[in-house]
């Protein structure tokens, strides 16, 4: 009932500016509504098997994330010009560092080693990072235009190239190649003896699951007007407003991810994290690029100085964590470190 009730809830918010008791009721059905989401997307994924389910959270999420970024772009003014671009790349970092780093530190401590097949975790990274430079990195240096924008055709390239890679993905995940992303010795994990949920079960969950997404993205938008407040308040700049709902709304993948690092299934939440951040560029700047036909205001894509040598120790650390195959704590660490780093320049750049 959680879902349905957050959607009645979001349903009567929805474009006023609630009291803060209000405030605190739909910040208890957000909290829940994630829950909700995790739940229902780890009976999807133990119904369809892996790698399916990951890809089913990833998607839906981005989905969402994109419809709300399109909503805020064309509802908002010229702040929102860099909207776009604070949204993906701080999906990127908290993906690829908070996720991932959390997910190598719970499985190195329950098996001193995180194990996981560095066969398709590294194609994964390999297409994150090339996803982040054609659409993130490379506005900053092209002379088309001014500023760290692309022109038209440009804007198109990326958008298709987006599109393909991440298609591509998708196909050698699922089907060429779908033995590089199961978590090693799949076939003796702890899930074997629960019977896969009936067909029925797996649809009212992707049903509610989707729901649930709705309800969370949702109501973030409704504590929004409150988590700007409380970013003006700390002097903060406003695309710190998006990396605050870049974490509700990744929510549910977080959650989803250290259950599975819990059962030493450290590869299905690689598979989350890299497949989130994969799917929110390759979803996303497709969509602003088609959405840019009427919007209007400038679109910045290009990151700063400070943001680009983020992403490049992410992609070098990242590299050197899933290339052996095997993680420990300190991998773990270094992660989360890069992620503070991150969500501290945020709000103190």
């Amino acid at each position: 009932m959680v879902p349905v009730v957050a959607v009645v809830m979001l349903a009567a918010t929805w474009g006023s500016k609630p009291a803060a008791a209000v405030l605190v009721f739909v910040g208890a059905f957000l909290a829940l509504s994630v829950l909700a989401a995790v739940h229902h997307a780890e009976v999807v994924a133990h119904r369809v098997g892996e790698p399916f389910g990951s890809l089913v959270l990833a998607v839906a999420v981005t989905v969402i994330e994109v419809a709300l970024i399109v909503t805020l772009m064309v509802s908002g003014d010229s702040e929102t010009a860099t909207l776009a671009r604070d949204t993906v790349f701080a999906a990127v970092m908290i993906t690829c560092n908070g996720i991932v780093g959390l997910s190598v530190l719970v499985g190195a401590v329950r098996r001193r080693v995180a194990s996981f097949n560095a066969e398709g975790t590294a194609t994964a990274l390999a297409t994150v990072a090339t996803l982040a430079t054609l659409s993130l990195v490379l506005p900053r240096f092209t002379t088309s235009t001014p500023g760290p924008e692309f022109s038209g055709p440009q804007l198109a390239f990326a958008a298709v190239a987006s599109v393909a890679l991440y298609g591509l993905f998708v196909v050698v995940q699922t089907v060429r190649h779908r033995d590089y992303f199961l978590p090693p010795g799949d076939e003796t994990t702890a899930d074997e003896h629960a019977a896969p949920p009936s067909d029925r079960r797996a649809l009212e969950s992707l049903g509610l699951l989707l729901v649930a997404l709705v309800a969370v993205v949702g109501l973030a938008k409704v504590e929004s007007p409150a988590i700007e407040d409380a970013v003006d308040a700390i002097d903060a700049p406003q695309s710190a407003v998006g990396v605050v709902i870049a974490l509700l709304v990744l929510a549910p993948e977080t959650l989803a991810a250290l259950r599975n690092a819990r059962r030493d299934r450290v590869q299905t939440s690689f598979n989350l994290a890299f497949g989130s951040a994969m799917a929110s560029i390759g979803l996303t700047i497709p969509a602003i690029a088609v959405a840019s036909i009427w919007l209007e205001g400038p679109l910045v894509l290009g990151l700063g100085a400070t943001q680009m040598v983020l992403l490049a120790i992410t992609v070098v650390v990242g590299g050197l964590t899933v290339l052996p195959g095997r993680a420990t704590l300190q991998e773990g660490g270094v992660h989360l470190a890069l992620c503070a780093a991150f969500l501290f320049l945020a709000v103190n750049p």
